[in-house]
């Protein structure tokens, strides 16, 4: 399963969007540069709002210039400064996400989904330890996230500790039955561990749970193939691609975690010619 780029992290950044309404001036205090503040840091929070609803309308670059003028009217709302770090995100910009998600996380420690979001950038730069380091983080504020473990077993699976990534998985999985990512990522492990029996039983879960779940359908044809169930397996693999072309490309299952092992396996199924048929663009009205 793809270390989804948060686009999670920013849809509850959006449905913050309930923000309290900025504190107006009291009319009896004289001082107009109190006034001004107030009414500046209100238009911030207006600006928010409106980046909040065009990014939930996938209109990134607009919601991105709204919300980085929110953060210079509302300098010290956290929400301001975590949605603009989650649009960052979404954007792959990561260094612009950690700096204003760090930002967010100053002025309001106590928010899991800030740092569940930093761990997001930081993986995405590939600082895994820094990214340990915010899931945990987020965790102990927001015990038992399904969503939180599995991030923090994508982690420990990008620094090769297997032992810790399953522990993580089987955590979400124990949270949420039905969450077949985590089920799938310890397929992933145990294949690149050569126990082939364990990463295809845990595949067939996944698949069992969500049959239109492209990855470990296509996982779980090639690790079939492999042990000798040739026909079934071919129309596993027709049936992952037709779900989902973009598994017929190797860079993006190496994006999706997929080991050398797996990649090396999956490049052999993908040149069969009726799996290679299958990746291609289907013609218009047939």
């Amino acid at each position: 399963m793809p270390k989804y780029i948060r686009l999670i992290s920013l849809l509850v950044a959006c449905s913050v969007w309930s923000l309290p309404k900025a504190a107006h001036a009291q009319a009896f205090i004289p001082h107009t540069v109190q006034v001004d503040n107030a009414q500046l840091e209100k238009q911030g929070l207006n600006l928010a709002q409106q980046a909040a609803q065009l990014a939930q309308f996938q209109q990134v670059e607009p919601a991105l210039l709204r919300a980085q003028l929110a953060t210079k009217l509302a300098p010290q709302n956290d929400k301001v400064w975590w949605l603009l770090g989650s649009l960052h995100l979404q954007n792959k910009e990561f260094d612009q996400a950690v700096t204003s998600l760090s930002k967010a996380q100053t002025l309001n420690p106590k928010n899991p989904q800030v740092q569940f979001a930093l761990g997001s950038a930081k993986f995405q730069k590939k600082d895994y330890q820094g990214a340990i380091t915010n899931y945990q983080a987020g965790l102990k504020l927001k015990p038992n996230y399904s969503g939180g473990l599995f991030d923090l077993g994508n982690a420990y699976l990008m620094l090769q500790k297997f032992p810790d990534a399953i522990a993580q998985f089987n955590l979400a999985v124990n949270q949420d039955k039905k969450f077949w990512p985590a089920i799938n990522n310890i397929g992933l492990i145990k294949y690149e561990q050569g126990d082939v029996t364990g990463a295809i039983q845990q595949w067939q879960t996944a698949v069992s749970i969500d049959k239109k779940a492209a990855e470990p359908l296509l996982a779980l044809a090639v690790a079939s193939y492999n042990q000798g169930d040739k026909q079934k397996s071919l129309q596993m693999g027709v049936s992952a691609l037709r779900i989902d072309s973009r598994y017929a490309d190797l860079d993006f299952l190496k994006e999706n975690l997929w080991g050398d092992r797996l990649l090396t396996d999956t490049k052999k199924f993908l040149e069969l010619p009726q799996i290679k048929s299958a990746s291609q663009p289907q013609e218009e009205g047939r």
